[in-house]
């Protein structure tokens, strides 16, 4: 029987004990200190520089774009550049410039990958996503294609090279990207627009949040690929 490296359940359970932990831990830092840190003009700095890139105009939107495009060759945090938009261009052009910038980055994603074949793919895969790329190419349906884009924990740089790797038509890979990608979007872009107007503290309890709920993220998706 070969042999699995995922957690034992209370192992697992204690992990999450412990973020959870961490995670409220710093939240109450943050609201006991709200008073410093709203005195930091947290909120005023993150206007001012807003209205900076929206002084750039067009070129503020080519280069939101191009990180977008870049984030499917180079892994880095995608949802940081949605939530920048949301405070940029508001909620409606912050979800359009973020959804251009993810399908243009998938479709090239999708033809690199369909172009040289799946030892460029391997290369350009983390080793976590290298371990679930038989089980996505695997997969070739339109169902199995929207079902993993609307799922966050997927990482979106994985479908995109493993379906480059099936018989999955162009059309139907662009249809279920466009339509996955879209509900988590506009959430980003929306909360990004309401955090523009957030005070200091507030930010200070998103982060508080967001860096557990990484870790979090980062550790479902070892284990899967080490069951797999």
């Amino acid at each position: 029987m070969p042999q699995t490296h995922a957690l034992p359940p209370r192992a697992v359970r204690r992990k999450l004990l412990v973020a959870v932990a961490a995670a409220l831990t710093l939240v109450a830092i943050a609201w006991w200190f709200r008073p410093a840190l709203d005195a930091l003009g947290i909120e005023a700095r993150v206007g001012d520089l807003a209205e900076t890139i929206r002084a750039w105009g067009h070129w503020g939107v080519a280069g939101s774009i191009g990180l977008m495009i870049a984030h499917s060759f180079v892994p880095f945090p995608a949802e940081i550049v949605a939530l920048a938009n949301g405070m940029v261009y508001g909620a409606f052009w912050g979800t359009v410039v973020t959804w251009v910038g993810a399908m243009l980055g998938a479709s090239a994603a999708f033809a690199v990958g369909r172009a040289f074949g799946r030892p460029f793919v391997e290369r350009m895969l983390r080793a976590s996503d290298r371990t679930r790329l038989d089980e996505w190419t695997a997969e070739t349906g339109a169902f199995a294609l929207l079902t993993g884009r609307l799922i966050p924990v997927i990482a979106f740089n994985l479908i995109n090279y493993a379906a480059s790797l099936t018989p999955v038509s162009w059309w139907t890979f662009l249809w279920t990207t466009g339509l996955g990608v879209l509900p988590f979007t506009i959430a980003l872009c929306t909360f990004g627009e309401e955090m523009l107007h957030a005070p200091g503290w507030v930010w200070a309890l998103l982060a508080a949040i967001a860096v557990p709920a990484w870790m979090l993220v980062r550790r479902y998706r070892r284990r899967r690929a080490a069951r797999r």
